[in-house]
């Protein structure tokens, strides 16, 4: 693809955004560019993963209403049928002969938030503001499907030997599709392993090849049972579910912090009652803890399990726990980290380079990145620098167009230096 292909692809991926499990149309789009560029094998829906492991799925009625939204738009109908019920992504596959299996996986979903109206706005002056409103590509997920595609083109055109797969990742924002993606099966023979990233706070033109310092995530909701009662009359009949959710809040935030490393609680959302003289039956909290390990991760969520129990206990009610999503650390490899910066030295449109940088959340690449890895394979997670005019997750966030050229041309010649030398 040409850089007026790739703008033209990303402009209108990033009209329709969908978020997690809705990434109907999203998909559909990447279907017809892969029967484009003709693929060996195609995965698509139930067979591109894993659908038990998936997190943080929508109820069918908002999954019924997407996927109506993506056909009214035109999205191939017959592929919308192999995505009901939310089982979006795709893998494809290009058979080059012997060779190792290298693999590049890419996200895909949008987010929640609406997108900035003002001229400023390049998308808004330039047509390709979101058409769906409150929701938004405001972390680069269209750049990165876009450079996948433009990738596996490129790869095909090349003189690669061996296997290559691209993996369309959806849920990534919730983290909620990595695991199901990573137990697909479709990585078990998978060598190498590349992810890619746009931004994050690096300008155009600068490369990051391996980005470090995932925190591991456990998204939870925490739901309390009560017991109703007249808040005038009789308050001593009810059980106070607010009271439990209140108590809960309070000691998250109370939970020692650990030596080894970096720990994190939030509790995001919270909410109950209905009436200010009826004592609240039900209550919740959508909270989080993070870890700079993944066992620093599971010393705050064991901690924070025992708080939210005990805020039940006290104040008479019953917890109802869900995991709504996960994923570990992990740490890119010295090998990918070394080819990929060199590589960079001598693409176009590269100005800067860096070695490693910490990200300093949480990404579930790297339930892929720790799949391959802990079977003997290698995983690196690339940084691709755009001067975004915004934040990441926020109205104005935009990717500067030069860094799909700049990204596609990075990662191909990374994949084919991999297969080259086999480190």
């Amino acid at each position: 693809m040409s850089q007026t292909d790739l703008v033209s692809l990303r402009r209108r991926l990033h009209r329709k955004p969908e978020v997690a499990w809705t990434e109907f149309y999203t998909t559909a789009s990447i279907v017809d560019e892969l029967d484009r560029i003709g693929v060996d094998a195609l995965f698509v829906g139930p067979d591109a993963l894993d659908g038990e492991k998936r997190m943080a799925v929508p109820d069918d009625e908002t999954l019924a209403a997407a996927l109506e939204r993506a056909r009214e738009a035109g999205a191939n109908p017959d592929t919308l049928a192999k995505l009901e019920g939310g089982y979006t992504g795709a893998v494809a596959v290009l058979e080059k002969g012997e060779g190792p299996t290298v693999a590049l996986r890419v996200d895909i979903d949008g987010l929640p938030q609406r997108e900035s109206s003002d001229d400023a706005h390049l998308p808004a002056r330039e047509g390709f503001r979101s058409e769906h409103e409150g929701q938004m590509h405001a972390c680069g997920h269209d750049a990165h499907a876009t450079i996948g595609l433009g990738v596996l083109e490129r790869i095909k055109e090349s003189e690669f030997e061996g296997t290559f797969k691209v993996l369309f990742q959806p849920a990534e924002e919730v983290v909620g599709g990595g695991r199901a993606m990573a137990e697909s099966g479709h990585l078990d023979d998978v060598d190498y392993l590349l992810a890619i990233h746009v931004g994050l706070d690096h300008p155009t033109g600068e490369i990051v090849a391996g980005i470090d310092g995932f925190l591991a995530v456990t998204q939870f909701r925490a739901t309390f049972h009560g017991h109703p009662g007249h808040a005038g009359a009789a308050p001593e009949e009810g059980k106070n579910a607010v009271q439990a959710m209140a108590a809960a809040v309070q000691n998250l935030y109370g939970i020692s912090r650990h030596s080894d490393g970096e720990t994190r609680v939030n509790t995001g959302r919270v909410g109950g009652g209905t009436a200010s003289n009826i004592i609240p039956e039900e209550a919740f909290i959508h909270g989080e803890v993070r870890g700079k390990t993944s066992d620093l991760r599971d010393y705050m969520w064991t901690r924070a399990q025992e708080v939210l129990e005990g805020a039940a206990t006290m104040h008479g009610c019953d917890l109802e726990l869900t995991i709504e999503g996960e994923a570990p650390s992990a740490t890119s490899d010295e090998a990918l980290v070394d080819i990929v910066y060199d590589l960079s030295e001598n693409v176009d449109g590269v100005t800067s380079r860096m070695r490693r940088d910490d990200l300093g959340g949480s990404e579930d690449a790297t339930y892929l990145m720790q799949y391959v890895q802990e079977r003997g394979g290698l995983a690196a997670y690339v940084g691709v620098g755009t001067s975004h005019p915004g934040g990441h997750h926020t109205a104005t966030f935009d990717v500067e167009e030069a860094t799909l050229g700049i990204g596609v041309e990075t990662v191909s010649g990374a994949i084919l230096d991999i297969a080259a030398t086999r480190p």
